[in-house]
C-alpha cells in the first residue's frame, strides 16, 4: 500500500514535469521566431553556460551535478531541434571520442555528420554544409593536436565553445589477450597507454590508424587482433572488453573545440584563443607577452608551430583568461597587434568546465 502511494506521488510529479516541458517548448518556439527576425543563430553557447551555471548553483540535491547537467543537455538539445535542424560535423566514424564529445555538448537531438579528417571538418563548416564542427585540440598527457592548430592558420572559422572530457581507454577484441598479435589505435592513444601496453601486450605489433573507431572496425573483422577504443565502440562493433581504463594517468583529459561562423558573447567566465607571428629577433617573444603582464591577464597555454612558408618562422597559439570584448583584453591585444607581424583572434568562448 505504501509503495503504491509513493508511486502515485511520482505519477503526479511526472505529469507536472510534462506540462512544464511543453510550456517551455511553446516559449522556445516564440524565441525561435524572434531569433529568425533578428537573424541570430539558434545555438547560443553563452546562454547555455548561463542556464547550466544557474541551475547547478541552485541545486540542493540529492540530484547530482552530473545528472542535472545530463538532463538539461537533452532538454537544450531538444530545444535546438524545435528551432532548426542543426548539423554538427565530427571526426568519425561513429563512436570516436570526438563523437562522444559532440554528444556531450549538443545532445542526441541534432544531426551528426562523421568526417574522415580534421581538414574535412573545417571544410564542411566553411562551405555551410553543417552548422558546427567538433575537433580535438589537446590532451593532458600527449599535448596539442598539431593538425587542428595548423588548420586555424588559414581558416576564418571561430572557436564558439569548448568541451573537456575525461577520456577512458579500453582494450577490446574478439580473442583472448594472450592470442592478440596486432593492436590497433590512434597514435595519441598509444602514447596515453604506453606503460600498460608494455606491461601487458609487449609482443603485439602496434599499428596506427586514423581513429579509435577505425581501430575497432579492423579488430572486429581481423583474426587475433585487438584495439584500444571507447566502451561505445565495443557495443557498436560487437567486441569484448578485455581490460578497462588502461590509460597511464587517471587524469586523462582531452579538450575539444566547437568551430563555426558565429561569435560568442561574454559570460563573465571566458577564454580567448589567439594566433600571432613575430619577427625573428632576440627578445621578440618576450616583448609580445609584456602587454598581458601589464594588464594582469593570465595566459593558460602557449604553443608554437612552424609557418611552413619560411624557414625558422613560427606562429604562436595562446589561450588567455577573459573575453576579447573585455576592456583589459582589448587593450592588451591592441598593444600586441602593434608589436607583431600578424595577429588573429580565433575566438572567445565560455570556459565551461
Amino acid at each position: 500500500m505504501e509503495l503504491r502511494k509513493l508511486r502515485q506521488k511520482i505519477d503526479k510529479i511526472d505529469n507536472f514535469i510534462l506540462e512544464l516541458l511543453n510550456r517551455r517548448a511553446e516559449i522556445i518556439t516564440q524565441i525561435s521566431r524572434i531569433k529568425k527576425q533578428q537573424k541570430k543563430d539558434v545555438y547560443s553557447p553563452e546562454r547555455e553556460k548561463m542556464i547550466l551555471s544557474r541551475l547547478v548553483k541552485r541545486n540542493k540535491g540529492p540530484l547530482s551535478k552530473e545528472a542535472l547537467e545530463a538532463i538539461y543537455r537533452e532538454i537544450m538539445s531538444w530545444s535546438l531541434s524545435l528551432q532548426r535542424s542543426l548539423k554538427v560535423a565530427y571526426l568519425g566514424p561513429p563512436a570516436t571520442f570526438t563523437h562522444l564529445a559532440a554528444l556531450k555538448k549538443f545532445g542526441s537531438q541534432v544531426n551528426y555528420i562523421p568526417c574522415q579528417t580534421i581538414s574535412d571538418i573545417f571544410l564542411v563548416v566553411e562551405k555551410d554544409q553543417v552548422d558546427y564542427g567538433v575537433v580535438p585540440i589537446e590532451n593532458s598527457i600527449e599535448g596539442a593536436v598539431t593538425h587542428t592548430l595548423d588548420m586555424f592558420i588559414d581558416s576564418e572559422l571561430n572557436i564558439c565553445s569548448q568541451i573537456v572530457m575525461n577520456v577512458s581507454h579500453n582494450l577490446l577484441s574478439k580473442f583472448p589477450l594472450k592470442t592478440i598479435k596486432r593492436l590497433y589505435s590512434n597514435p595519441q592513444v598509444f602514447g596515453q597507454c604506453r606503460t600498460w601496453i608494455e606491461q601487458n601486450l609487449p609482443w603485439a605489433e602496434r599499428i596506427e590508424v586514423s581513429s579509435t573507431t577505425r581501430a575497432a572496425q579492423i579488430a572486429a573483422r581481423q583474426r587475433y587482433s585487438g584495439c584500444i577504443a571507447s566502451l561505445l565502440a565495443a557495443e557498436v562493433y560487437n567486441l569484448n572488453i578485455l581490460a578497462k581504463n588502461i590509460e597511464d594517468s587517471p587524469h586523462n583529459l582531452t579538450r575539444f573545440l566547437v568551430i563555426g561562423k558565429t561569435q560568442t558573447e561574454p559570460t563573465g567566465l571566458d577564454r580567448t584563443s589567439i594566433l600571432f607571428s613575430i619577427k625573428d629577433r632576440i627578445g621578440a617573444l618576450h616583448d609580445m607577452l609584456v602587454p598581458f603582464k601589464k594588464y594582469k591577464i593570465n595566459l593558460t597555454k602557449i604553443e608554437s608551430r612552424p609557418s611552413k612558408k619560411k624557414a625558422w618562422e613560427y606562429y604562436f597559439f595562446v589561450d588567455l583568461d577573459g573575453h576579447c570584448k573585455d576592456k583589459r583584453v582589448k587593450r592588451a591585444l591592441k598593444e600586441l597587434e602593434n608589436k607583431c607581424t600578424f595577429l588573429k583572434i580565433l575566438g572567445s568562448y565560455p570556459v565551461g568546465e
